[in-house]
């Protein structure tokens, strides 16, 4: 008989698989840490698809900046459990505040009427969001050098973009494409941009794998994540809705294994 996972990761475990599993693989005592900040980032995440209006989307984004400026006061109030683990870990490994800041802010994108303007808008978006939380990542694993850092910078906008692909058979049902304002099926050749760009991150955080320290490793497993979905994004002609990207990845929790393993990313 299974023993059932702790709230915190049987939520995120079940929300968000990926970031779930890579946590798996951060030493005992950075794991804790670990699943609250993904965890953090699921609620900050999902803010958009949980109100009908910005403004009150944006009420539940002020809640959680307060909640981190209260963690990093040290007057955290029972807000959440997540900050409740978070704070200690703040003061522990003297995580960025910049960096909490940084996500927080870009999530009001989530919330604006229209899509990202161009690809710049776009890749700093994913910075914004994505690297900021592989830097904080970093930083609670005692692995932030320059190195770790730029790799961890590259690979979050990969993943996100990758993600934001993958998202948008779920988007379009509720009738709005983060990526494009083609509300229903964004053209391929749009998607083979994004892919390329994605695929250009990636192979510029693998350049620095020489000079990144292993301990780094369980924040930056998510490369190899955004390579297999870039793979059946290829695969596919770039048709996001195509059952190859809808299928779910059997063979995920071995592939982080083996580059657990390998001590690549």
């Amino acid at each position: 008989m299974k023993a059932e996972l702790p709230p915190l990761e049987a939520e995120l475990r079940r929300h968000d698989r990926e970031r779930f599993l890579t946590a798996l693989f951060a030493p005992a005592g950075a794991r804790e840490a670990l699943m609250a900040l993904y965890g953090f980032n699921l609620e900050v995440a999902r803010v958009r698809e949980s109100v009908r209006e910005p403004m009150l989307g944006q009420i539940r984004l002020q809640w959680w900046r307060e909640g981190i400026e209260e963690a990093y006061l040290g007057t955290a109030r029972q807000r959440h459990e997540l900050l409740s683990i978070l704070g200690p870990t703040i003061k522990s490994q003297g995580l960025s505040r910049s960096h909490f800041d940084r996500l927080i802010d870009a999530r009001e994108l989530d919330l604006a009427p229209e899509p990202p303007a161009d690809m710049a808008a776009l890749e700093a978006y994913c910075r914004d969001t994505a690297a900021s939380l592989v830097w904080l990542a970093l930083e609670i694993l005692d692995a932030a050098t320059p190195p770790a850092r730029k790799a961890g910078e590259h690979i979050g906008i990969a993943y996100a973009l990758t993600g934001l692909v993958r998202a948008i058979p779920f988007q379009a049902r509720a009738g709005k494409v983060f990526l494009s304002k083609d509300q229903e099926h964004p053209a391929p050749e749009y998607l083979a941009e994004i892919a390329a760009l994605a695929e250009r991150h990636l192979a510029e955080a693998r350049a620095l794998r020489r000079e990144v320290p292993s301990a780094a490793l369980p924040a930056l497993l998510q490369a190899g994540i955004a390579a297999h979905h870039l793979k059946r994004l290829r695969h596919s002609g770039y048709d996001a809705f195509d059952r190859r990207m809808l299928a779910p990845d059997g063979m995920l929790a071995g592939r982080l294994g083996l580059a657990a393993l390998m001590r690549r990313y």
